[in-house]
């Protein structure tokens, strides 16, 4: 197997849907991934915390790993992070073992580590666990957000190959950009609503929820940018602005599992603690979803076909 180390493009953070027995609903997963995959996406995130690994078991976690993996040819980035480091190992292990690309690794939450512990934590990962790995930083789910230092350091790690950026603070982002310019390491958005300004500071791509939605849009935005023709991007990045907004009103993944549904691509269902999306947002974003619907993506002629190419070229399995 080649593995996927140049992080380039558009990679949906995917969901997980669940039947009303509150079991994976195995088939839908298998339709997205290949859904996405016919659309040009770069590659598949999944059990992140768009995909409720929090709720998770670790088999089930596996088998949504195997599931994606079996499912398409694009690489798989893997979710395998966890609070407790001996924990992080075993499902980054497990879900090296299953044939993921690469990891996605959250930072410890809830334990809310120094500096020193959290470098230490992402080590101890990377030198146990031989796939490329991507350190996520998302203070706002973790209560501890991954200091700059920590990243470039990190950066240094022959496993440690990408950070995914959705703290929201462009500024420590593009100090990141500046400081890892001679590493294979590249900084991706985990955040749509920032990914064109992160794109235009030398982010390379994006861990992105929009994309479940509107895949071809989302890839046609990031690959005008990455291409340097802005006024394309910042077009595309107004068409789906309105649909962004209306996915984070309220917790993740509650509206893009409404907005699947609302498609028919996939049940609405989460699993508790979260609910379901309220009524009043709900029929905001079927307007929202209608008017994607009747428009189309204001790109050039041949961008839409295009958009339908993987921007990397994914490795054989």
């Amino acid at each position: 197997m080649t593995r996927h180390t140049d992080f380039r493009g558009v990679y949906p953070a995917m969901p997980t849907p669940f039947r009303e027995d509150d079991r994976i609903d195995f088939d839908r997963l298998r339709e997205n991934a290949r859904r996405l995959e016919s659309a040009g996406v770069s590659g598949l995130v999944p059990v992140g915390s768009t995909g409720e690994s929090a709720t998770l078991t670790h088999d089930e976690h596996v088998h949504v790993v195997e599931t994606v993996i079996d499912a398409v040819s694009v690489p798989v980035i893997a979710g395998a992070g966890s609070n407790s480091t001996r924990e992080a190992i075993e499902l980054a292990g497990r879900s090296a073992d299953a044939g993921a690309d690469a990891l996605l690794l959250i930072s410890p939450y809830y334990n809310k580590p120094e500096p020193a512990g959290m470098e230490a934590h992402f080590r101890a990962v990377a030198d146990s666990v031989d796939r490329p790995q991507i350190v996520y930083n998302v203070p706002g789910r973790t209560g501890r957000g991954v200091a700059v230092d920590t990243a470039v350091s990190l950066a240094s790690h022959e496993n440690v190959r990408g950070y995914k950026a959705a703290s929201g603070d462009l500024g420590r982002a593009g100090e990141l950009i500046e400081r890892t310019q001679g590493e294979e390491f590249d900084v991706l958005s985990g955040e749509d609503a920032l990914t064109l300004p992160l794109l235009s500071i030398g982010a390379t791509g994006a861990i992105s929820v929009v994309a479940n939605v509107e895949p071809e849009r989302t890839i046609a935005m990031v690959r005008a940018a990455l291409d340097g023709e802005y006024d394309q991007a910042r077009a595309l990045h107004r068409e789906l602005g309105p649909l962004v907004r209306a996915l984070f009103r309220e917790t993740n993944p509650i509206p893009v599992k409404e907005a699947l549904s609302i498609r028919g691509l996939a049940p609405a269902r989460t699993r508790s603690p979260l609910s379901r999306l309220s009524e009043p947002l709900r029929a905001d974003l079927e307007a929202i979803l209608a008017a994607l619907d009747d428009g189309e993506p204001g790109i050039e002629d041949d961008t839409s076909e295009r958009a339908t190419e993987t921007i990397d070229s994914a490795p054989e399995r």
